[in-house]
């Protein structure tokens, strides 16, 4: 099976925890080790994000280019450097779970999108710390940040454009097609687009922005043909009525089903969005849930499980038919 894995930023550095390097390994080698339980056997590609992590790295570069060293690198950079770190780590612990022989490759993956999107006016994207009222008011006096409400707190807000192109679609798929488990477009890849006002032969440029990670998978997803869109979160299923006494999770449903409820749009939104996206375009089948509860993800029998209407789930006791993993033809 073809399958795409979207790993949120936040369960490789948890909410409550100091950002520290030790606690970001420590989440890796826990995700990983749960990952390397399905890589067998599936042509696996692996997308992360990097909100907590791409905030962090911004806050330093402010903090350099206030201490009066050189300004603060761009959001494109910094999430260049998020992939690569991320990447990395991702990358050593999954190699040393699973079976000698079974190659890893990160890349980083560029991700167009229009310099017109008017998410650039619009920030909605949270990166970084969540901060208490006092704190967050002093730090959007000073950065000139748009702040969002997370919980009780308030994170700083970027902008999130659309996925249009993966301009490095080819080799993604070409090392799949040779068995390799492939990570790419981590914080849903680095964002560039041509500059407003230019032609469509303009040349790419960096991005102010981070673009979703779930809606770059479920765009991955789509053109690689992927049989199944996995997206990893920290709750067991999608809910209604979050919060309230009435919550309750949804298990087997269809996207128009789920189109009739609003999601937080910092939050559960996005990956609604991006699950009933490719099933719509696919008639393929995605999963929303618990990455320790990976294996019945895969199966169907956990998490938000969204089909095509019509397209019931298999039999309890019965797995659904994998199509079998052809050998690919060698990367030109």
């Amino acid at each position: 099976m073809r399958l795409v894995v979207a790993l949120g930023g936040n369960a490789l550095l948890r909410r409550e925890q100091a950002p520290t390097a030790a606690h970001q390994l420590a989440n890796i080698r826990r995700a990983a080790a749960q990952l390397a339980r399905v890589a067998n056997g599936h042509q696996l590609l692996l997308t992360h994000g990097n909100g907590p992590q791409v905030g962090l790295l911004a806050l330093q570069a402010a903090a350099w280019a206030d201490a009066g060293g050189v300004p603060a690198y761009p959001l494109d950079v910094l999430g260049a450097q998020t992939d690569g770190m991320l990447g990395y780590l991702l990358e050593q612990e999954l190699a040393n779970r699973l079976p000698e022989g079974h190659a890893v490759a990160t890349l980083m993956t560029r991700v167009e999108v229009d310099a017109h999107d008017p998410a650039f006016g619009d920030p909605t994207k949270p990166i970084g710390p969540v901060y208490g009222v006092e704190e967050a008011h002093r730090r959007a006096t000073a950065g000139g940040w748009t702040l969002i409400a997370d919980g009780a707190g308030f994170r700083r807000a970027v902008a999130s454009p659309r996925p249009l192109r993966v301009p490095g679609l080819p080799a993604i798929r070409c090392l799949l097609e040779q068995g390799v488990l492939v990570i790419a477009a981590g914080g849903g890849g680095i964002p560039v687009a041509r500059p407003a006002g230019r032609s469509s032969r303009a040349r790419l440029q960096g991005a102010a922005a981070v673009v979703d990670k779930d809606l770059c998978a479920s765009l991955l997803a789509r053109e690689l043909k992927a049989e199944l869109l996995l997206i990893a979160t920290d709750v067991d299923a999608v809910c209604l009525d979050w919060g309230l006494p009435t919550q309750h999770a949804l298990g087997e449903v269809t996207p128009e089903q789920l189109a009739a409820h609003r999601f937080a749009a910092g939050s559960m939104a996005p990956k609604v969005e991006a699950a009933c996206a490719f099933v719509q375009a696919t008639g393929g089948r995605a999963a929303i849930g618990s990455l320790e509860r990976i294996e019945a993800l895969l199966a169907g029998s956990a998490g938000t499980q969204v089909r095509p209407a019509g397209r019931a789930a298999p039999p309890a006791g019965r797995p659904a038919r994998r199509r079998a993993v052809p050998p690919g033809p060698g990367c030109p």
